[in-house]
């Protein structure tokens, strides 16, 4: 069983995203969205910088998106074909519920840039457990949206960087397991 609401172990144990493509509706109301937002604020954050926003992209600003993400797609390549177009527009209409997750570094800091950038990904990864513990699935996804300046800055400044778009609904098929590190692999114990 994934996502595993029974105990906070077993959700961590038991812990899945959601494909983006794959989560339907019901998402989140804005109670909800609210709430996982509020708990994905309770990150490590060294200084209490809170060097992270999030933007909600509305149901009713989907075909918004859709149009942006066309013109920033065509912007870089202009000769870009149906398909591509159409990948950006089923991008803009995944899963119920969206939100953009932006880095936004605080500078100047005596708090490391590197360190910043850490607490946003631990503020997204938050918000994919608030949305596992609500009974719903999360999905955390760049790819070419997330590094185009124009797409950006339609959610922030050019200090801040896409950290993600997080699609949030519910799985309208069964999850699946990927396939998982080897514990061996990626622990080992400090040899002196």
């Amino acid at each position: 069983m994934f996502n595993d609401t029974s105990s906070p172990l077993a959700l961590l144990r038991s812990r899945r995203s959601g494909k983006p493509r794959d989560l339907a509706a019901p998402g989140p109301d804005d109670a909800q969205l609210r709430a996982m937002l509020e708990i994905a604020t309770r990150t490590p954050d060294h200084g209490k910088l809170a060097p992270w926003r999030f933007v909600i992209v509305g149901a009713d600003q989907r075909d918004a998106l859709a149009e942006l993400l066309e013109r920033a797609y065509r912007a870089e390549k202009p000769d870009a074909g149906r398909l591509e177009i159409e990948a950006m527009h089923q991008f803009a209409h995944q899963a119920p519920s969206l939100v953009v997750a932006l880095s936004a570094p605080v500078e100047p800091s005596k708090i490391p840039l590197w360190e910043q950038q850490l607490s946003a990904g631990a503020a997204v990864m938050n918000l994919l457990h608030a949305a596992h513990a609500m009974g719903f699935a999360g999905g955390w996804l760049t790819g070419w949206p997330s590094f185009s300046d124009m797409v950006r800055d339609a959610f922030g400044k050019p200090s801040e960087r896409i950290a993600g778009f997080v699609f949030i609904g519910t799985p309208s098929r069964p999850l699946e397991e990927r396939p998982r590190p080897e514990y061996d692999d990626v622990v080992s114990n400090w040899v002196i």
